[in-house]
């Protein structure tokens, strides 16, 4: 599934869930990333690119990472991608991204992060990403 990711071609097959869904969570930005989606919902490219400070490019391969591991779902309007955690998810993953999100919600990037998207002015539903 991930035999592209980092030359992991002969590790991730003998991967179960649990260490396949960890280190996914390891990348300080696909963990951002997840962090702003459990506490905003769906997120767009355009404001994950904004909140986080870096290019579509990084974001959207991290975001593609995601999906394939099953963490992401992805849904298309328009030209834009939207972004959400999986509910599909195994119970024991999604409480762990609720119990993060707790931790978190105090450090000085999650709090940087989400005010960097809260003053992004062309949000989903207005003119996004213009």
């Amino acid at each position: 599934m991930f035999d592209h990711i980092y030359g992991l071609a002969y590790i991730l097959p003998m991967l179960n869930d649990t260490d396949i869904f960890f280190k996914m969570l390891s990348d300080s930005t696909r963990l951002r990333c997840l962090m702003l989606m459990q506490a905003e919902g769906e997120l767009c490219v355009c404001e994950l690119t904004h909140a986080l400070d870096l290019s579509q490019p990084k974001i959207s391969r991290h975001l593609a990472h995601l999906r394939e591991a099953g963490l992401l779902v992805a849904r298309r309007n328009g030209t834009w991608m939207y972004y959400r955690i999986n509910p599909e998810l195994q119970t024991w993953m999604l409480e762990n991204l609720q119990t993060t999100l707790g931790g978190v919600r105090k450090t000085e990037s999650f709090i940087s992060d989400n005010k960097m998207l809260s003053t992004m002015n062309n949000r989903p539903g207005l003119a996004c990403c213009s």
